[in-house]
This record gives C-alpha cells, structure tokens and sequence, in this order.
C-alpha cells in the first residue's frame, strides 16, 4: 500500500514528454510507482481528476534567508507550488557571519532586498556564525526544500572586516576566502553569488565589488573543485557591460568547468536590443561549451511605495535614499525645507521627474484622498503647475508620508516578446526575488503567470514545455539531486493544479511580519496540492504542519 496516492490525474513528469492520464504512487517520502490506474491503495488518496500531476517547482533565485529563521514554509512559496528554493542571492547571506558583523549586513539587506531591521532582531536569535551554523538553525522547521548560495560579499567581510568595502585583497586574503567557500560548499551551500552593482544604506559598493578578478577567479577555482555554480548581477541597465560580463561568466565556466547564472533578464521598450543581443551572446558563448544561464522573470514588476520608508524605486537615486532612511520626523523637516527638496527634485534630471515619475500611478487605502486614486502623478502635477518630482515631495507631505504610488510594469513591459524569449532552451526561468522588496511588492506570482500568460493564453510555451522549464531544467542547471522530476526513485516533490485556471492572484497586503509588519503578496489560483518529500505542505488554500523540507543534496 502507498502512503500517498494521486489518482486520475494529467501526469507531466517534467522531461518535456507528453502528458498521460494516469496515477502517482508515492512511500517513504519517494515516488514508486507512476502509471494508468495503478493497482495499489493508498493510505491517503488525492484525486487529481482533471487536474494536472506535476513536480514541484524550484525557483532559482530568492532571499528567504531571514524568513527561514522564522518561517519555515517560506511563505507564500508553497502555496505557488514552489517546493525548493535558492537564496543567498546578491552577493548576500547570513552565513559566514562574525557576531561584530551583523550590523553592516543588515544594513546591506535593509538597502538592497528592503528588509525590515525588525526581521533580523524581532523573529529569531542569532546564535551562528559559521555556514553550517545558519544550515542547523534553519533545517528543524523546513517545510520547504533549501539550496543555499553562500555571499561573496560575506566571505570579504569575514577574511578583511572593513576593509572589504575599500581595497582589493592581498594574496593571503584571497587564500583565506578560499578555504571559507571551501568550508561553505562542504556544509552544502549550492555556490556562490556576487554582484557587480548593489550598494549598501550609504550607497556604498558592497564588498564583492572591490574584488578584482583574480579574487573572483581563485574563488571560482574552488566551486571547480565541487563542480558548483557562480551567480552574479551584471550591469544589467547596460547591454554592452552586461555582455562582457557574459564574456567573463563564460572564459570562467571554461576554465574552472563550472555552471554561471546572470540575473536579472529584462526586455522592456527603453533597451528593445538589451535580450536579443544577449541571447546571441550566451548562444556563441554555449557553442564554444560555455555554461552561462540568463534568468528571466516572467512578470512584470509593479513597485508600490510611500515615502514612510526607503524603497527599490529610489535605487538609482542615493540623494533620495539618504533622505529616506533618516527618522520620519528628521525626514519631513528635510522634504518641507526648501533647498532639500530642490536638490532632489535637481536629482531627478533636467525632466522634472517626468520620464521617471509622470505615470506613477495614486494607489488607494493609506491616506490617499479618493479623488487622486488612480490618477497620473503627471497629470496630478500639471494641474498644480508642478513637475512630477515635486509633486511627489507635496503631495506625501500632505498627507503624513502615507500616500502610496505605484510603478506598473517595470523590468518586462511587453508579454508578446517575453513569451518565445521563455521558451528558448538557454533561456533559465528564475529571478522570483521572493522574500525581498516585501512593502514595494509581491515577489510571488511568476509560476502562475507562466502558466496563464504563456502556456494558456499566447500558447508561447507548450504545458509540458512550461512544467520542464521550471522543474527539471532548473534541477540540472543547479544539480539539485534526485529533485524536478516525477521518476520512480526521486524525492516526492510534487504540486497538483488546474491548468485551466492557474494564474497569479491579486496582490493585497499582509500583516504577518515580525512585529506586525506589512508586506504584499499574491493568493495562488489554481494550485490544489502540493507536496514536499512525500508529505502534504499545503492544500486547498491551507498549510499543513509538516517539516519534511530539507537541504537539497548535491548532484
């Protein structure tokens, strides 16, 4: 007898073959036995009638890495039929860490994933400083699976202190911060993340950008001895930096045979050329045998901010960002004074803010009055006789800060070009960002996106092709083990949903942050199942109890 069975189901294992009408045996956490009508009962029976029998989904790049601490599940993960993650994305993670250290990560969370400080100082206690310290106070509450990257930005703080956010390393530094990754990929981390263009609550590079290349080279030289992966963020608002930064990925995926991902992927009207002329770069550079992996998301962004706290939006804007992270008393006495407000309106460009700001759009709730909700801060602004910039300043100090605004479809502004771009086969679906930007907004809706978007509507990617690309695709990619296929003696990962209906939800907001907080994010639609290692985490809109998740093994 099994312990789970899934009957009468569309069964898409996740190789790319064709769905068939059948059944999903599973016992001891691994799946037995997949087939028409299987001939043994369950001790538990899931009725997948009319519904699809996939496995469970991995999303490549996240930054759950706090909310682990306190939140096993990784909400909203798993109700999006997410079964595996990779955080420690950015060059960031929480591990290795020395204890007089956490301020200066923190600040660099706070700035590049906005992270809340009371996520790191209501919800856990911070007992580690070594990697396979953060691995063991994370793996008793996992109901979700975990492919930890380790930061690069970290292993410079832990080898040089302060002195990785102002000089290159000596030789025995680089020596020291490779016997540190070593470490960390023996304690499981997947690989090792940097970035080329984050900053931190100053607007400070972080550390991995002083690192010359011989660092990252030497660095890379280890996960060559492990056969593990290199993620970084390229100079992705410009093409032909983000080229040569392809060009690099693939001279060291060559020399060290290790795997390379990039992320993030945008195609949006203001760089039509920025992914064709990408995608040519990594097609040479996979045909020279390359391992170089661009990420796309699948949705577009849509940012919501207010002036009560520091936002992504402002990313690009460090005169705005320092004035947002002062106390929000400090912060209004600098936006009503007169030379402040000038100097960030002068920030903006010579426009005023309008290319930037001028289809901001009022959101309703907070303070908003009902006759602005809606409406173009450019159109708002013309009727004051104002340019957009300043009429942000005005208008959020009229109504304490509280005023929201939102940035529609930024990153992807185009689903007719994005389809074919997610069907290429060197194309990596991934760049959820989940558990990031929680108050700008919802890092979660890509999987139903795909599905409703692609798959159902523009039929720019096959059913079957969609479930392999963020399952299989994704396992091999990262050499998850035994993980991203529905294959007799895999892990039991496995999501039942509705391709008739699977969509992303509407964001709404949440108060279940620690300390009360609010974030966004998404309902899923049409997700009906999901199971990690053999037990049900989530089913028909509610979480189990279980902790099944674990530490993916390696290939």
């Amino acid at each position: 007898m099994f312990d789970i069975l899934i009957r009468n189901g569309k069964v898409v294992d996740g190789t790319g073959a064709r769905a068939f009408l059948g059944d999903v045996g599973i016992t001891d956490g691994r799946i037995v036995a997949i087939g028409p009508e299987l001939q043994q009962e369950g001790r538990r029976v899931v009725d997948a009638s009319g519904l699809v029998i996939a496995p469970g989904f991995i999303d490549p790049h996240t930054h759950f890495d706090v909310q682990l601490l306190w939140d096993g599940a990784a909400k909203p993960a798993l109700e999006h039929g997410i079964t595996s993650i990779i955080p420690g994305n950015c060059s960031l993670s929480l591990a290795p860490l020395k204890a007089d250290d956490r301020k200066t990560l923190i600040g660099m969370f706070q700035q590049i994933e906005e992270l809340p400080p009371e996520a790191f100082t209501q919800a856990f206690d911070w007992t580690w400083e070594d990697f396979a310290g953060y691995r063991a106070a994370i793996e008793p509450a996992l109901a979700v699976n975990v492919a930890p990257l380790v930061g690069h930005s970290v292993i410079r703080l832990w080898v040089m202190g302060a002195d990785a956010q102002q000089r290159a390393a000596r030789p025995d530094e680089i020596a020291a911060m490779q016997d540190l990754l070593r470490e960390c990929l023996e304690a499981g981390a997947v690989g090792l993340s940097t970035s080329f263009v984050d900053v931190d609550e100053n607007a400070r590079p972080v550390p991995s950008r002083f690192a010359q290349f011989q660092e990252l080279d030497a660095l890379c030289a280890v996960l060559g001895e492990f056969g593990r992966m290199l993620q970084i963020v390229p100079e992705f608002y410009d093409t032909d930096i983000t080229i040569a930064r392809i060009d690099q990925l693939a001279e060291l995926s060559l020399k060290h045979r290790i795997p390379t991902t990039l992320s993030p992927v945008f195609d949006n009207r203001q760089s039509p050329n920025n992914v064709p002329r990408t995608l040519a770069r990594i097609e040479e550079q996979t045909a020279r045998g390359a391992r170089v992996w661009p990420q796309m998301q699948t949705r577009p962004i849509d940012i919501s901010f207010s002036l009560l706290r520091p936002s992504l939006f402002f990313a690009r804007l460090p005169g705005w960002i320092k004035v947002l992270r002062l106390p929000v008393p400090e912060r209004m006495i600098a936006l009503r004074d007169p030379a402040t407000a000038d100097r960030l309106v002068a920030d903006v460009g010579e426009d005023g803010g309008e290319r930037l700001m001028g289809r901001l759009v009022v959101r309703g709730g907070g303070e908003a009055p009902d006759h602005l909700v809606g409406r173009t801060l450019g159109e708002i602004a013309a009727e004051r006789g104002e340019v957009p910039a300043r009429a942000l300043i005005t208008l959020s100090l009229e109504n304490d800060l509280s005023i929201g605004f939102l940035a529609a479809n930024g990153g992807h502004d185009s689903t007719e070009r994005i389809g074919p771009m997610l069907a290429n086969p060197l194309v990596h679906i991934g760049a959820s960002d989940g558990g990031a930007h929680l108050t700008s907004f919802s890092t979660y809706g890509d999987t139903g996106y795909l599905f409703s978007e692609f798959v159902r509507k523009s039929g720019a990617l096959s059913l079957e092709l969609a479930v392999r690309k963020i399952t299989s695709d994704t396992a091999e990619i990262w050499g998850l083990k035994d993980r991203g296929l529905l294959k007799p003696g895999f892990a039991a990962d496995v999501v039942v949903f509705d391709p008739q209906i699977i969509a992303r939800g509407e964001e709404r907001p949440a108060f279940d942050m620690p300390g009360g907080g609010m974030r966004y994010v998404r309902d899923s639609i049409g997700i009906d199942t999901v199971l990690v290692n053999g037990e049900v985490a989530w089913s028909k809109g509610s979480y189990s109890d279980s902790a099944t998740g674990r530490v993916c093994e390696l290939t």
